[in-house]
């Protein structure tokens, strides 16, 4: 007998749901933490609280690990040397000066073709030139030179300016507000938003109330913003993303496995990166290199118990993330209150926090075994390569 449930939990189509225009979020909520949370906190209710109550819903000995990218200035308005704007979104570094990145208008910017960047037409601030197409992304691979000296990194950082999401049309708000308070990794072309309602003085608290914090990093890709396309999402070819867990939040993550404390992933960003690293056997690891897991409902979690996030685009694949935590099912009647109660949705939105409580047990992360966590035994772990 087929599990009609279970089948749908696989469809494209069942991940849908109606989102008016105007509960887009276009400017964050000031101050960062006072957006809205809905609290998941058992299989059944939830209640509407504040970001600021942080402190008072998590517990001493829990463990909130952190996506610590930084998003960079990625888009680009140059020109080409005969006449014509051209807009370029970097996508990803290769090497030091070349980078994959799409380019509007691309048809007529063919291999060998130059794009000037800089307020002086006849003396560009930097050249990139077209060295090839790129299949995978339908951008193209540029290689970049520097005619008035300088770092390309510095050049970018004061030619390109912050790449807001396509959804955010109207916004005015500085464009550090898409960017969380503890960025460090250079890197990401979009901010991972779970970490948007953060401030130092909510660190505070939550340290002063016995929950630590952990990093790691994602540089969030092109990718994050591509649908779900096969009606069977099972043939959806996720994109790869690069991440970095060190050996120190592995030694965290063990510690608070071990003293019966909750790791709490901020972000979908995190909790894919975690995964990602865990190995076959289900051992965390520390690792260095590029993911391509995609998570949806039937998987198993390995390392997370709880997670806060944003709500999240119909059709994506993060919203199948969250639906593997707690069911698709659950998951839509909750974004379906929170639209009725005016929550601000995306990006510059309110925010969500599953407890380890409202996790099928389905689905529920293995509990870590009491194990030596010395941090020899950890250096000495080898890495996997992207």
């Amino acid at each position: 007998m087929v599990d009609l449930a279970a089948s749908s939990d696989l469809s494209l189509s069942a991940y849908s749901y109606h989102l008016p225009p105007e509960r887009i979020a276009q400017t964050p909520a000031e101050p960062r933490d006072s957006s809205r949370l809905l609290l998941v906190d058992s299989l059944e209710t939830h209640r509407h609280q504040v970001f600021r109550d942080l402190p008072e819903l998590l517990q001493p000995g829990d463990l909130l690990v952190l996506n610590n990218t930084r998003v960079i200035p990625a888009r680009l308005y140059g020109y080409k040397p005969g006449g014509g704007r051209v807009e370029i979104l970097l996508l990803e570094p290769h090497g030091d000066h070349r980078w994959t990145a799409l380019v509007k208008p691309g048809r007529r910017l063919k291999p060998g073709a130059e794009i000037w960047f800089g307020e002086n037409a006849q003396a560009p601030d930097l050249i990139a030139q077209v060295l090839a197409t790129d299949p995978d992304t339908h951008g193209r691979l540029l290689e970049f030179r520097m005619p008035t000296g300088g770092s390309l990194t510095a050049l970018i950082e004061r030619l390109g300016q912050m790449p807001l999401p396509p959804y955010i049309t109207e916004s005015q708000s500085d464009p550090s507000r898409y960017q969380t308070v503890y960025a460090e990794s250079p890197g990401a072309i979009a901010a991972p938003t779970a970490g948007l309602h953060f401030t130092p003085e909510l660190f505070e608290r939550l340290e002063a109330k016995g929950i630590q914090r952990a990093n790691l990093t994602l540089h969030v890709g092109i990718g994050t913003f591509r649908p779900v396309e096969a009606e069977d999402i099972t043939r959806h070819a996720m994109h790869q993303e690069w991440i970095d867990v060190p050996a120190a939040t592995v030694e965290a993550i063990q510690w608070t496995k071990s003293a019966g404390g909750r790791v709490i992933a901020v972000g979908t960003t995190v909790a894919r990166a975690l995964e990602g690293a865990t190995q076959p056997d289900g051992e965390l690891k520390p690792y260095q290199g590029k993911t391509q897991l995609f998570i949806y409902p039937g998987y198993r979690w390995q390392v997370i118990e709880g997670l806060i996030t944003n709500f999240h685009l119909p059709g994506s694949s993060l919203l199948m993330m969250v639906s593997a935590l707690i069911g698709r099912q659950r998951l839509l009647s909750l974004y379906e209150q929170a639209i009725e109660a005016d929550y601000r949705f995306y990006s510059f939105g309110d925010a969500l926090l599953i407890l380890p409580e409202a996790v099928l047990a389905s689905a529920a992360a293995r509990k870590t075994k009491s194990k030596d966590l010395s941090t020899d035994n950890l250096n000495g772990q080898s890495k996997k390569s992207g």
